[in-house]
């Protein structure tokens, strides 16, 4: 197990004071595990595979990503933007 310190910021009531002199958040220590399911990871830049978002969308603006059994959402916005939601 790998033990970090964090921040949680606790919710209260709004205090009449203003941002800069209320309350720290609380700080506490949590484990969690050494070894997380991530893909492997790729040194070299060159070794990246990039696929261009117009191979992927083929002229439509929302496409479903399947990942490990999840399906996510991926959208283009009107600004251009990439969006993936779950």
């Amino acid at each position: 197990m790998l033990t970090m310190k964090v921040k949680i910021n606790v919710s209260e009531p709004r205090e009449n004071k203003p941002r800069h002199k209320r309350k720290l958040p609380t700080e506490m220590m949590v484990e969690k595990p050494d070894t997380f399911k991530h893909a492997p990871f790729v040194k070299d830049a060159a070794e990246v595979r990039t696929i261009e978002s117009g191979d992927i969308f083929r002229g439509a603006n929302e496409i479903m990503i399947r990942h490990e059994g999840v399906v996510y959402r991926m959208k283009i916005t009107r600004q251009g933007k990439l969006i993936l939601n779950k």
